[in-house]
């Protein structure tokens, strides 16, 4: 939060900071030593500069008003860094020798060349170069020409130091811009906090390993110079041993921890006292008076216009708290305005939901900065294995190896390196970033606390835009590592001696489990859809991949796909069941792990149509393969898209046209049925036939259970398959025609019809089993 509280100047934490119009702030010393006079154009400078270089200072400029109401006789102008109207020194008697130089230095303080000086601030701003006074002045009298150099003929202004946006000053000058005592209040609070940390913490610091994974770290036992790291003797042995690249780095011995007199000159109190890098300007009341003034209750705020009367409205308009006389006299009497209090509620409401999402963020951030620092003791760890694998497989060899094992070597360090900046980079970045969110969320928190609702109105609009901006920051894949922590490079010492050198790094260990894609699972009627992918950072070779799908009952896994695709469909399954699936793939090597595990279901009702693939080529079918007839006089089969193994479903087949009484035949049957011939004739299919009068049951040619109903135009025929009970009942028109039993009979089966062109049937699927369907009809055989 530190950095949100020191001015851009001068680099030091706010002293009496002002608000600007485009809503940065800045200490009101320092906005002395920037703000500049821009002429309105040639004609407007005073006559004297225009007609004679020779005299003094021009005529008035004595009695122009000062930049603010104490720049006449405050330390604003007798500061070392020099104010914008510094160079005005001297009298209108400072003598014939410095007339030039005057004239020289009043043109450029009245706004020419203004951004080319010599000086700079801590934080990188320009700010005007010092003019020293003309021999034989007074300083009073230097101070009170720099001072008064700002002349009515015209226009000064100020430009912020962050954004560079410029404004300009009314005949208030800098006392024209509102008061921050919301932060001014936040730093106070901050700078007797901060002292009393650093004075607690300078007696207890001391050097800890900054790879050790004990709690608490052991302390430091020695530091690498090259590596700019401090280690523990265990974290040393294991992570810095004194071999391979390691052997030329230099262990020397932890600094010893700042002495209490070190941390003292250090702290905020002595920081204070000392005169910022930003000017000789200081605060009217000092530190001191800042300390003094913490303990006390501030004062509420008023308007500037009306210095006795306090802030009751908010103006929309203007976007600043308001008083009732300012509504009186018209200045906002047309402006969109509030009452204060809710203004404030609103406001702190909406800073305090885009806080929400900058604290998510950081809180990602801090897991992924555990994540990176995992990879990178991985890195080092296997890096460490790696190499001393490669060394002890190289001294197995011949004496003609030396020269390979040395390449070999130089490929793994430059890997790790590689790794270990791709990781150091993203170290820094991420650290950078939460630190600067971490710094604005604590500012805001500390601006929410406080109960001023004008000034936190003042200020509130640009930090619900900051906190916004800070969250954008935070980009899809920032908060993804760059590199894997693996290192995929294995030697195969066993080629023969010719083939040394073409000695290489080959991959022989095992493929990852695959990633599943959920966003590409799916399920359609009684199939299923998976899809799945290798992950990122992924060297190992795959020469194919094995899906498993469970029975639909939380069975065992059976092998239902090998082969090289990632995306696969298994069709067949039951209805209204669950089914688990997962991958895994193969290489050379061996088998790898297996996916996570996903878990899919099947529709509960079938939607089918006929199929025009397995249906017999004098099918006719129209209206999307819903609607068959035929173009013989011959009975033929078709069947349905569907496949049922299990469960129960219920369809139904509208008779369209049924001319010269001939016999549809409605049922299910095998996907090898014989398709010349009625449906039921041979031991593939079990249907029903039909005329116009009765309906019989038919498998292997054989006719059972004659029923009194046939069918005609219009007639409605339903069929039920009960799997679970292996029983195949028939209706017409609602009416049940009688059940019959499959008896043990298991397997596949799939809606089927067999007619000629007598007969048209249109298909209706997706259908609930019904509950008020009538009995059966029986009658004699």
């Amino acid at each position: 939060m530190e950095e949100e509280l020191k001015c851009p100047v001068c680099g030091s934490l706010f002293r009496e900071p002002i608000i600007l119009p485009c809503s940065h702030n800045v200490c009101l010393p320092c906005a002395r030593t920037i703000a500049v006079q821009t002429p309105d154009g040639e004609p407007h400078l005073p006559q004297p500069l225009l007609h004679s270089r020779g005299s003094g200072l021009p005529a008035g400029a004595a009695a122009a008003p000062p930049l603010d109401h104490d720049a006449a006789a405050g330390p604003a102008c007798s500061g070392g860094g020099g104010s914008a109207a510094g160079g005005l020194g001297g009298g209108a008697g400072g003598g014939g020798d410095h007339a030039d130089k005057l004239s020289l230095y009043s043109e450029t303080d009245s706004g020419y060349g203004s951004y080319t000086p010599s000086l700079k601030s801590p934080n990188g701003v320009r700010v005007l170069p010092m003019v020293p006074a003309p021999p034989g002045s007074s300083a009073a009298a230097a101070r009170g020409a720099a001072c008064s150099s700002l002349s009515s003929s015209s226009s000064s202004s100020i430009t912020c130091p962050q954004c560079h946006r410029s404004a300009s000053l009314d005949h208030r000058g800098l006392r024209g811009f509102q008061r921050n005592r919301l932060l001014e209040a936040i730093v106070q609070r901050y700078q007797q906090g901060r002292g009393a940390a650093q004075g607690a913490s300078a007696a207890s610091a001391v050097a800890i390993c900054q790879l050790c994974d004990r709690t608490p770290p052991e302390p430091a036992a020695t530091l690498c110079e090259q590596c700019d790291v401090l280690y523990c003797a265990a974290c040393q042995l294991k992570c810095h041993p004194s071999r391979g690249p390691f052997a030329k780095h230099r262990l020397v011995q932890p600094p010893p921890p700042p002495a209490p007199a070190e941390a003292a000159s250090a702290s905020p109190g002595a920081a204070q006292g000392a005169p910022s890098g930003g000017g000789g300007c200081k605060s009217p009341g000092g530190a001191g008076a800042g300390a003094a003034g913490g303990s006390a209750a501030r004062k509420f705020p008023t308007c500037p216009e009306h210095e006795m009367e306090n802030y009751s409205m908010y103006c929309v308009s203007c976007r600043t708290p308001v008083c009732y006389l300012c509504l009186e006299e018209g200045r906002h009497g047309k402006h969109e305005v509030k009452p204060l209090g809710a203004m404030w509620k609103q406001h702190k409401a909406q800073l305090s939901q885009a806080l929400n999402g900058v604290s998510d963020k950081a809180k990602e951030a801090k897991e992924f900065l555990v994540q990176l620092k995992n990879i990178l003791q991985q890195v080092q760890e296997n890096g460490l294995d790696y190499e001393a694998c490669l060394v002890a497989q190289c001294d197995a060899l011949v004496d003609a190896l030396t020269r390979q094992k040395a390449k070999l070597l130089t490929k793994v360090t430059k890997e790790r390196e590689h790794k270990l900046k791709m990781v150091w980079d993203q170290i820094n970045h991420c650290t950078l970033k939460l630190r600067q969110s971490t710094g604005l969320m604590e500012y805001c928190l500390e601006v929410i606390k406080e109960n001023d609702p004008s000034g936190f109105l003042q200020i509130s609009d640009a930090l619900i835009k900051r906190v916004q901006v800070s969250q954008e920051q935070w980009v899809k894949g920032a908060l993804e590592p760059k590199v894997s922590a693996e290192f995929d490079l294995t030697l195969d010492s066993e080629p023969l001696l010719q083939a040394i050198h073409q000695l290489d790094f080959i991959q022989m260990k095992l493929p990852p489990g695959p990633l599943l894609q959920l966003e590409k699972c799916c399920t359609h009627n009684n199939s299923v859809t998976l899809a799945w992918r290798m992950p990122p950072f992924t060297h190992s070779p795959v020469d194919g991949y094995i899906l498993e799908l469970d029975d639909g009952d939380g069975g065992q896994f059976r092998e239902v796909y090998v082969g090289k695709e990632t995306l696969c469909t298994i069709d067949g399954l039951h209805f209204n069941s669950t089914y688990n699936a997962r991958v895994k793939a193969f290489n050379s090597s061996g088998v790898g792990p297996y996916s996570k595990t996903v878990v899919l279901q099947t529709s509960d009702v079938a939607w089918f149509t006929f199929d025009p693939n397995s249906g017999h080529r004098d099918i006719i079918l129209s209206n999307d393969n819903q609607t068959a007839t035929c173009s013989s006089y011959d009975d033929r089969v078709v069947l349905g898209t569907a496949a049922f193994s299990k469960g129960v479903h219920y369809w139904e087949l509208h008779v369209d046209r049924y001319d010269n009484h001939p016999d549809p035949a409605f049922g299910v049957a095998r996907a090898s049925v014989v398709k010349d011939m009625m449906l039921g004739k041979d031991d593939k299919a079990w249907a029903m036939y039909v005329d116009n009068n009765r309906s019989w049951f038919m498998h292997c040619n054989s006719h059972t259970n004659r029923t009194e109903g046939g069918v005609c135009k219009g007639a409605t025929v339903g069929v039920l398959l009960d799997l679970n009970k292996h029983t195949l009942t028939f209706f017409i028109n609602g009416q049940q025609q009688g059940p019959t039993a499959f008896s043990h009979v298991d397997g596949v089966f799939m809606p089927a019809l067999s007619l000629n062109r007598n007969v048209q049937v249109t298909l209706h699927t997706g259908l609930e089993v019904p509950t008020n369907l009538g009995r059966p009809k029986l009658s004699g055989n």
